[in-house]
């Protein structure tokens, strides 16, 4: 071990942070990182464990994804925060990134209690293995596209707790450094052949992750390249199936995701390709395990989980179910995730008009401003079915209606006046008088002209007239 040195006295939590520098001879780019190096790394914060409350790794950026994938599976029952962090510009530059990251993951590798391999990078603290980079010429290199950021380091360090992994064991720490090299990455491209695939599937290769299109999608009028995976599946390959796309799960709603399900393959959920190859790589490197335990184990539950509880908690939110709502928020679930038209349980509730489930909801941090593939925010759905005290609330939390929606508006508001909807208008009414103005000078270019006038003139307020 290198020298120990120390950190400034941190004032508000009146401590000190005491490091101490280990150097690897040579230093490698991480280009150049292998397996081996993983083990190394690994061996190493096993062996100094019991002495130090956490750990940085300083670590190239170009596969600095793939390491702290790979850590998060081999370091097994971590108990301490364990931090991956790099620079965009080496550091000895004058304008660099690197001080800020070393610094702010000294800081909370040595106040905070988050067992798990993190990677922090430009202000945000992410989960290891659900980084990927993606920006080569940025200093916010990475990004983590289907879980929010652990921390966030602004004035001060905010920690989502709710997001933290929580230790569940009681075993020892321990590391695994066996991994499988047998494995690798296939991406699927318009016109692959079946002869390719046959081809990278022949021995030794033991497992592979098939990056596809979409939500996991593949030809399914290709029975001979079916037929490839069918057979390799056969063999004992074990195929993981991700997407190509940046933020998203593989599902099997579509009849070419199902062909590669009927086909063996084991969806990988909402996990990056990173984090896939070396969780399979851990996965076959496990001699206690049989084949079909080993394809258990590749399915991520906390994927499976976070794409199941959308849809039950939108279930909930339909027919008022509070506990049922606890419930799942307690299983660590987010009560914001949208179903498979990003309908979140907060426009399900708003449009029954569940007042107590969409105070339950907003008190958890639920978004007003969330919209779902049709554009609609909970506000638009609770004006939309007469629920005046969910809008009422809504427009309390900050609900307000988009460029597009006010558009639209003027028209509207005109039409529910032509068919005396006094219920229709009260909704709207619950908006700021400027705003209706200005919806009624949008209906100057519709046909309902003359309740444009009608309105006008009853200072858009006395709704009784429009019975007349």
């Amino acid at each position: 071990m290198g020298d120990q040195d120390e950190l400034p006295l941190l004032c508000k939590q009146n401590k000190r942070i005491v490091y101490t520098v280990l150097e690897y001879s040579p230093l490698l780019d991480s280009c150049n990182m292998t397996t081996d190096d993983w083990a190394t790394i690994g061996k190493d914060i096993e062996k100094h464990y019991e002495k130090y409350d956490g750990f940085v790794i300083l670590h190239g950026t170009d596969t600095m994804a793939y390491t702290a994938s790979a850590l998060s599976f081999m370091c097994e029952h971590l108990g301490k925060p364990v931090i991956l962090t790099g620079s965009q510009v080496p550091i000895y530059e004058m304008r660099n990134d690197g001080r800020d990251n070393l610094l702010g993951a000294l800081l909370i590798a040595g106040q905070f209690v988050i067992p798990e391999v993190c990677l922090y990078f430009h202000h945000k603290l992410y989960r290891g293995n659900r980084v990927t980079k993606v920006d080569s010429g940025s200093f916010n290199a990475f990004n983590s596209p289907n879980l929010a950021p652990l921390a966030i380091a602004e004035v001060d360090i905010k920690i989502n707790w709710d997001t933290v992994w929580r230790v569940n064991t009681t075993s020892q720490f321990r590391v695994s450094t066996q991994m499988n090299r047998n494995v690798g990455l296939l991406r699927l491209f318009p016109g692959i052949t079946a002869m390719t695939v046959k081809s990278f599937l022949q021995a030794p290769m033991e497992g592979i992750v098939l990056e596809t299109y979409g939500s996991g999608n593949a030809p399914d009028n290709c029975a001979d390249l079916l037929e490839e995976f069918r057979n390799a599946t056969e063999r004992g390959v074990i195929m993981v199936n991700c997407t190509q796309c940046l933020r998203g799960s593989v599902t099997t709603s579509y009849a070419t995701g199902k062909a590669l399900s009927d086909a063996g393959l084991v969806a990988g959920c909402d996990m990056t390709p990173e984090a896939a190859l070396c969780k399979l790589s851990y996965v076959l490197a496990r001699t206690d395990l049989s084949i079909e335990a080993k394809r258990k184990v590749g399915v991520p539950l906390e994927a499976v989980r976070d794409a199941l509880t959308p849809t039950l908690a939108c279930a909930a939110s339909k027919i008022g179910d509070l506990e049922a709502l606890d419930a799942i928020k307690e299983m660590g679930s987010n009560l914001s995730l949208g179903d498979y038209d990003g309908r979140t349980p907060l426009h399900i509730a708003s449009c029954e008009g569940h007042l107590n489930v969409v105070q339950y909801l907003l008190s958890q941090g639920a978004t007003v401003y969330a919209k779902d593939r049709y554009g609609d925010t909970p506000l638009r759905n609770a004006v939309r079915f007469r629920h005046k005290e969910v809008v009422k609330l809504l427009r309390k939390t900050g609900a307000n209606f988009s460029r597009d929606e006010l558009e639209d508006a003027g028209s509207e508001l005109c039409s529910l006046a032509a068919s005396a909807d006094i219920k229709g208008l009260e909704m709207w009414h619950l908006e700021p008088l400027s705003n209706l103005q200005t919806w009624i000078v949008k209906a100057t270019q519709t046909r309902y002209s003359g309740a444009k006038k009608y309105l006008v003139s009853h200072q858009l307020c006395k709704f009784s007239h429009l019975k007349r």
